[in-house]
C-alpha cells in the first residue's frame, strides 16, 4: 500500500498535549487549533518526503523506513528518530515523549499523537 497522495486535516486529536509536550507556547497552540492543514507524501519504496503546509507555514520530513533520521518539528527543532512501520498501511515514530502514528486505510490519512508513550 502506498502512503503517496495530499491529504487536508479533518480534525484534531490530542492536539493541545501534543503541541504542550513538544514545547509550544499556549498562544501558538490557541493560533493553530483551528488551522487546517495539507499533508503530501511521497513514498519511493521506504523513501518518503512528508511536507505538511499550514496557513504559510511549511514544514518538510525526509526519511527512509527503518534508519535514523533527523526530523523537523513545528517549534523548529530538529530530532532524530527513527520512523518504523507496522503491516503495510501504518508508521510509528517516536519523538521525545510522544509516539506518533500515521495509519492509511483508504484515502483516509488518520494521525494519532499520544504524549508520554
Amino acid at each position: 500500500m502506498s502512503f503517496s497522495g495530499k491529504y487536508e486535516l479533518q480534525s484534531h486529536e490530542n492536539f493541545e498535549p501534543f503541541m504542550k509536550a513538544i514545547g509550544l507556547s499556549d498562544e501558538l497552540i490557541e493560533k493553530g487549533k483551528d488551522v487546517k492543514s495539507i499533508s503530501e507524501i511521497v513514498q519511493d519504496g521506504k523513501k518518503f518526503k512528508v511536507t505538511v503546509t499550514t496557513g504559510s507555514k511549511v514544514l518538510i520530513n525526509e526519511f527512509t523506513i527503518g534508519e535514523e533520521a533527523e526530523l523537523n518539528t513545528p517549534t523548529g527543532e530538529k530530532i532524530k528518530a527513527v520512523v518504523q512501520m507496522e503491516g503495510d498501511n501504518k508508521m510509528v515514530v517516536k519523538l521525545k515523549d510522544i509516539t506518533s502514528v500515521t495509519e492509511l486505510s483508504g484515502d483516509t490519512l488518520t494521525n494519532v499523537r499520544i504524549p508520554g508513550a
